[in-house]
């Protein structure tokens, strides 16, 4: 029978720099900007021992001292996550199966086995003997099932979700636990009267069309049932755009350096594309104002410069609030 496996490296970053400094082994360790927890940035990952305390993906790393002194903080080094995933990916390729990579510490794996919790355990063999780094296995129908049974199966275990044991495991449990539903779906939906997993897959579809739209609608439901993408592919992950963000240490009050220092990302950027044969269709400015409230506008770049569309981006934003955050993403057509 055909599987989908969801193979996730566990706590991924922190383990490449624990097994650089085997000391930290056991240790409270955070990683995130350039190591520095009194400075803006966030939190990159944390090990098991650290989110106990709370400090987790995304949080930024003053608060993270704040909650957790005692932490070893260090800095991010992508080259080195870039060479341990790479690793990784060639021992799930070397078992003869097709291999779909999600980023460093993820990939789906397709897998044709009477017995895929045997190959899954085979797989984390595989990956520990050579990399020394444990990783999670979720097992399932489609890509859907297979991304939620990892959580089930975290640290360094194997989980299978299928559609016999789907409203068993998941039927009671809030829409945010579904893999493509935020805090912000899951809260229109509980408007709707749409609170748990079991709720959505009984939701009409033209119901939710009608709140959601003619695609986004039909398509949660089929979320909530379970029912999800079956084909792993090999092809290189295309990016759908590229983008340059800076934390400023201290806000900028004044709208005039704002907008200089948004010509000045979009110029990085732009250098960065330089070598990208791909055409920007759309150019969108993120601000993170103070304390910590993002918005987002972009527009199309037409004939502009990047620059230009950047600043028109920027000048849809009312806002006049001291920003500690900007960026420039261009999407590409």
């Amino acid at each position: 029978m055909r599987w989908v496996l969801h193979v996730d490296l566990d706590q991924f970053i922190a383990a490449v720099e624990v097994l650089r400094r085997p000391e930290l082994r056991g240790k409270p360790v955070v990683v995130g900007g350039d190591g520095d927890p009194t400075k803006r940035g966030v939190v990159a990952t944390a090990s098991y021992e650290a989110r106990e305390h709370g400090v987790h993906s995304g949080l930024p790393l003053r608060t993270a001292l704040k909650r957790l002194p005692s932490a070893v903080f260090l800095p991010v080094d992508f080259a080195a996550y870039e060479e341990a995933s790479e690793v990784v990916m060639n021992v799930l390729r070397s078992s003869g199966s097709v291999v779909e990579v999600l980023g460093w510490d993820e990939a789906f794996v397709g897998v044709t086995a009477s017995d895929p919790e045997e190959f899954a355990r085979s797989l984390q063999s595989r990956v520990l003997a050579e990399t020394r780094l444990y990783c999670s296995v979720g097992i399932g129908e489609n890509k859907l099932q297979a991304k939620i049974a990892t959580g089930f199966g975290k640290p360094a275990g194997v989980f299978r979700l299928t559609s016999s044991n789907w409203f068993l495991v998941l039927g009671e449990l809030p829409t945010s636990a579904l893999w493509g539903i935020g805090a912000k779906t899951a809260k229109k939906l509980a408007g709707l009267g749409v609170m748990t997993v079991s709720d959505l897959a009984a939701a009409s579809p033209s119901s939710l069309a009608a709140s959601f739209g003619p695609t986004t609608g039909p398509w949660l439901v089929l979320l909530g049932r379970g029912i999800g993408d079956r084909d792993v592919t090999d092809e290189p992950y295309v990016a759908r755009g590229h983008g340059r963000e800076e934390t400023f240490q201290t806000d900028i009050a004044s709208w005039s350096v704002v907008e200089s220092e948004i010509v000045r990302i979009a110029g990085r950027l732009g250098a960065d594309l330089a070598a990208e044969p791909r055409p920007v269709a759309r150019v969108v400015v993120k601000v993170r104002y103070r304390p910590f409230i993002t918005e987002t506008h972009g527009v199309a770049l037409e004939s502009r410069s990047l620059e230009e569309a950047a600043l028109a981006a920027l000048g849809r934003f009312t806002g006049r609030r001291p920003v500690r955050l900007l960026g420039v993403r261009a999407e590409f057509g």
